[in-house]
């Protein structure tokens, strides 16, 4: 009796493994068609994995490195999760040198970054006060900006020169700020609206202009005219010029870097502190200048916890934030905020991973370089090995969702599988450069199966995210 029990055992066991493999082969091949028929056989690599066994079920040039654009911060972020820690905060120091007599500092205000990229007007609002409690109400020296943690080149390498004065290129130092509460440090928002008609048009920069020479070069023409308006930072300077007509009922708004983050922090730190009553003479400037030993720290600002900065960084994909995270870690760990330390600490975090480090390659953490190279089949490796961080839910609450409308939810994905069929199957890290279209993360298909997935595209002519999010429903449908 026992024999005859084993045996149906048996015979059912093969019989549903059969079924398994029979319906796993037939999904690749399904898949492969319409992975063929979306994206062709050249220039893509895509990886589907499961996150039960570990296995690929199906690759198309899988392991044919790939450039990754910003599909490369979910490294970057794990990384800074694990190296950092999740209540990891930004600190910027206030220091005064000199003499406080009859509330006048007789000497010079320091300011030290060390990458805060949340620094932003409200805080300066604080150094004020905090200068007041201390008694001074006059400055009779200079502001100094100490920038030191950081080292190296602001920009990081792969920048075009037609991409240097856009938000998404911004430079990097210790010492930046923020104009807004998407973090996009490193860049001014510059506002234009109509007057009269003939007119130049009213400019507004946030948080001030920052030092920044703004040319208005725009024209307010009548209502129901094209609106033509430009506005770009002319290369290598602090310009930023305004061309265009702007017709009556209308606007223009434009993210434009900062020509030196640290100079242009403390020009709207001195701004600011203007704003509130606190004098200066007019031979007051601005400089950047280490903190001597002499100085007595007033007051130390913490930035918000990494974990609540994650959601965005990931979810925006905000460049700023994965430049500056990779040269604190450098800093953190080797005591250099160089690029080159800061990636050193990722590699060997990927290799504690158990990742294959010689099929990843990349020289900045936001994935902006074209340099960048990394195979679908390892991308999908990350994205199952991460599971087991201690700091995992961090890592996938800061991912993007297919179809949640809300931008700090949905984030990149809040456009696309936005049908109610779709909507939160897809949980994944968008990337896109010039002819480079990427996505990976997180599947469940209707099977209820959860899986990981990597489809990357690159040297193409026009847009590839419909294809893209054609193969993932196919996922979903077939899986």
């Amino acid at each position: 009796m026992k024999n005859k029990i084993f045996t149906y055992i048996l015979i059912f066991t093969l019989i549903v493994s059969n079924f398994i493999f029979l319906h796993s082969a037939s999904a690749a091949s399904s898949l492969d068609q319409t992975v063929q028929s979306q994206l062709g056989n050249s220039n893509i690599g895509v990886s589907l994995r499961s996150l039960t066994t570990g296995k690929v079920l199906y690759e198309k040039n899988g392991d044919i490195g790939r450039k990754p654009a910003s599909t490369l911060k979910l490294l970057t972020a794990s990384a800074a999760l694990d190296v950092l820690g999740p209540d990891f905060r930004f600190e910027t120091q206030i220091y005064i040198d000199g003499d406080i007599q009859n509330n006048i500092l007789y000497g010079d205000l320091y300011i030290k970054g060390k990458g805060d990229p949340t620094l932003n007007k409200n805080n300066f609002l604080t150094f004020a006060k905090v200068l007041k409690r201390n008694g001074i109400h006059k400055i009779t020296g200079n502001i100094y900006g100490d920038d030191t943690a950081f080292s190296g080149s602001q920009l990081t390498p792969g920048i075009a020169v037609e991409d240097e004065s856009f938000y998404y290129a911004a430079r990097t130092t210790a010492l930046t700020m923020s104009p807004n509460s998407d973090y996009d440090a490193g860049t001014m928002i510059v506002n234009v609206k109509p007057t009269k008609v003939g007119r130049s048009p009213q400019i507004n920069a946030e948080p001030n202009t920052s030092g920044m020479r703004i040319q208005n070069r725009a024209k307010t023409v009548s209502k129901g005219q094209r609106n033509t308006i430009n506005i770009v930072r002319r290369y290598n300077t602090n310009q930023i010029i305004i061309t265009g007509n702007i017709p009556i009922g209308s606007s223009a708004k434009e993210w434009v870097t900062l020509f030196d983050p640290t100079i242009n922090t403390l020009h709207a730190l001195k701004l600011t502190l203007a704003g509130t009553g606190l004098k200066f003479p007019s031979t007051s400037t601005v400089k950047r200048k280490k903190v001597p030993e002499s100085a007595e720290l007033i007051y130390t600002n913490q930035s918000i916890p990494l974990k609540t900065l994650m959601n965005t960084f990931v979810k925006l994909s905000n460049n700023s934030i994965a430049d500056i995270l990779v040269k604190t870690m450098g800093k953190e760990v080797y005591g250099n905020g160089h690029i080159n330390e800061g990636l050193k600490v990722i590699n060997e975090y990927g290799e504690s991973l158990g990742l294959h480090m010689d099929q990843w390659s990349f020289e900045d953490g936001s994935g902006m370089s074209h340099k960048n190279r990394v195979t679908p089949n390892e991308l999908t490796y990350l994205l199952l090995n991460v599971r087991n961080e201690p700091n995992y839910r961090i890592l996938y609450s800061s991912l993007p969702i297919g179809g949640q409308q809300d931008r700090l939810i949905g984030g990149s994905l809040r456009k696309r599988f936005t049908s109610t069929a779709l909507q939160n199957r897809v949980v994944a890290k968008t990337g896109s450069i010039t002819g480079v279209y990427t996505l990976a993360g997180y599947v469940t298909a209707k099977s209820g199966r959860t899986y990981t997935f990597a489809i990357m595209t690159q040297n193409q002519t026009s847009n590839k995210v419909d294809e893209i999010d054609q193969v993932v429903k196919k996922i979903i449908n077939d899986y």
